[in-house]
């Protein structure tokens, strides 16, 4: 699939530039460019779909999707990075609800879900120059959100002397917040002392009652950094 040949270019990527990084990186101009700098990267991700069966038949399946986010972060040393990551991904899914009581019909929704993640990562680089290979590991929380309403809208109005009655109506909808963790690998191009572009894989854990939605991306970081 599309993320996978995506993952196996990055994969070559980080070996023919982890060969030379080596070299490149004795140049004395380039010695401890991220120490003590602070940064933040927008990125945008693929995220690969995953399947999954619940106990009692109840089944998800969730499409691979393109999503984006951003980070905030400081070099601590310039082979240590500490960060937050927003990340947000908007797939559609299928989903078949199996009730307990035997008599009661399956349900199938198809629909389009909201994942909103936020992770505090600590991010190890191996080389102190520009061009490093990185791991990478995190936690935080993911909000799961199906869109889909559980309870009539509520309307309300009210007057407001400039523009006359004004109505608005609101609704919630059936999602869940949990803990969830990640861990990664990378490839980071410090460009100059401003910009910097990173290449990672991830896995991100989602804890649910039944253990846990594992979720694979592909992202791609383009940042600043003073």
């Amino acid at each position: 699939m599309k993320l996978q040949r995506l993952l196996f270019l990055i994969a070559l990527l980080a070996l023919s530039t982890t060969v030379h990084a080596q070299r490149f990186n004795q140049k004395q101009i380039y010695d401890g460019i991220r120490y003590k700098n602070f940064e933040v990267s927008l990125h945008v991700q693929g995220q690969q779909g995953i399947s999954e069966d619940f106990e009692g038949g109840s089944t998800l399946d969730i499409d691979d999707e393109f999503g984006w986010g951003f980070s905030i972060g400081w070099n601590w040393t310039e082979k240590w990075n500490l960060a937050y990551q927003f990340s947000l991904v908007k797939p559609k899914y299928s989903a078949t609800l199996v009730p307990e009581d035997p008599m009661d019909v399956p349900r199938t929704i198809d629909f389009t879900m909201s994942k909103y993640a936020h992770q505090f990562n600590a991010t190890y680089h191996f080389l102190s120059g520009p061009i490093t290979p990185y791991i990478q590991a995190g936690a935080g929380w993911t909000k799961l959100d199906s869109n889909i309403i559980d309870r009539p809208p509520i309307t309300g109005c009210w007057w407001d002397p400039w523009w006359g009655y004004i109505c608005t109506t609101t609704w919630t909808t059936y999602d869940t917040t949990e803990f969830s963790w990640n861990a990664g690998l990378g490839l980071r191009w410090d460009v100059n002392g401003a910009l910097f572009l990173r290449g990672s894989y991830n896995r991100e854990f989602v804890k649910v009652d039944s253990g846990s939605l594992d979720f694979d991306t592909i992202s791609l970081h383009f940042g600043l950094m003073w």
